[in-house]
Parts: C-alpha cells; structure tokens; sequence
C-alpha cells in the first residue's frame, strides 16, 4: 500500500514534503535492517511525539506481527507452563527509544550538569554508528536536541529532523530534514502527526507481512 501518496492525497499542503519523507523512511529501513535502532526526542507536544513514534515501533501498529515459529519453541524449552501465553501475545518490534521517557536519568543530568545536556547524554550512551536519531522541535531550534543531534552526527549515526516554519538549526545540521508548512506550534504539530504514522506504516509493512 502507498502510505506515502496517501497522506500526500489527504494533506496536500505536505506535497512539498514528499522527498523528504521517503528518504527519512529509507534511511529508517536500511537502520533496522542492519540491526540498529531509533532514538528519538522533543520536549512538550514533541516528547508525547517522540514516544508515540516508539509506541507504533516497538509492538503491532496495523499488523499483529506474530512471533516465529524458532522463538516460541526456545519459550517452551525454557517454560512450558507459560510459553503459551508469553508467545501468543508478544509482538515482534523494531528497536526504539524515547529518550524523553528517563525521570532519574533526565533529573539527574538537570540536577548534576544542566537540563540542555539530556538528550544529548543519552546519545552518546545509547547511540551507535549508523543508528538514527530523530530530532522533533517546531522551531527547529531546541537547544536540548540540537545538541542531541550534534552528538549523534559526531557518532556516526543518521540524523532526521521534523520541525516547521524556516526549519531552524536543526534544519540546517540534519541530514534529512522534514519542514511542515507551519508556523504557528500547535498546527506544526498536527501535521507532525500523520507524518509520523505514515513512516510507521510503511515501515511496518516493509518488514512485517
């Protein structure tokens, strides 16, 4: 199914993005077909994005994603009692982090180096060569992801920035950078959203039948 021409059909005004869009997605597929992963983060609306982005990921968005038939039978090997219910309903996933998600980690960083250094702290934990990590801030210019971002580039990792208005400094420093066609925070987010979803979706059925 073509994800891509049908959000373009139902938000024209993201025509612009098209581009964009498909190579943020191809650079997501050649990440988790090589066994690497997704960081993501953006403070406020863009946090919630950044886990919602991790929630369509890491278990069944529109498939129910089974798991094979190998691990299950290493479930009964372990637990016959419990391998039933462990393996029907566990989803396969595609690895992703929310670097939003981390109270004791976050606070501490705000408490012990300063709240623009999280992000950035936690790529360089996490992060590895030809992993991806995916900036969001309206503005473009959120010093906490930026600084993220700098680190993951510095790491060798792929970088995706979705933002709005004139992109901002994240624009400038990502390697693909996806503009909305907004200016004002709110309706920034709201085309945030089916963006990202379809990403998902033609992620999901790239590798999941």
């Amino acid at each position: 199914m073509d994800y891509l021409q049908q959000l373009i059909e139902r938000y024209p005004q993201l025509s612009g993005n098209k581009d964009a869009i498909s190579k943020a997605y191809h650079q997501l597929a050649e990440t988790f077909e090589s066994g690497g992963k997704l960081l993501a983060a953006g403070n406020g609306g863009s946090a919630a994005d950044a886990d919602h982005i991790v929630g369509e990921l890491m278990k069944g968005f529109v498939k129910k994603r089974p798991l094979g038939d190998d691990f299950i039978a290493k479930l009964r090997g372990i637990d016959p009692e419990h391998a039933e219910y462990i393996g029907k309903n566990i989803q396969q996933g595609l690895p992703a982090i929310a670097l939003s998600a981390h109270t004791a980690l976050t606070t501490a960083c705000i408490n012990d180096i300063g709240g623009n250094i999280i992000y950035a702290q936690q790529v360089y934990g996490y992060g590895e060569a030809g992993d991806v990590f995916l900036g969001i801030s309206t503005s473009g210019n959120a010093k906490n992801v930026l600084y993220a971002m700098i680190t993951a580039k510095a790491k060798n990792m792929k970088t995706i920035a979705l933002t709005g208005g004139s992109g901002g400094a994240l624009a400038d420093i990502a390697d693909t950078a996806i503009i909305v066609p907004e200016t004002e925070t709110y309706k920034i987010q709201e085309l945030h959203l089916p963006i990202y979803h379809a990403l998902c979706l033609m992620i999901e059925e790239r590798f999941f039948t």
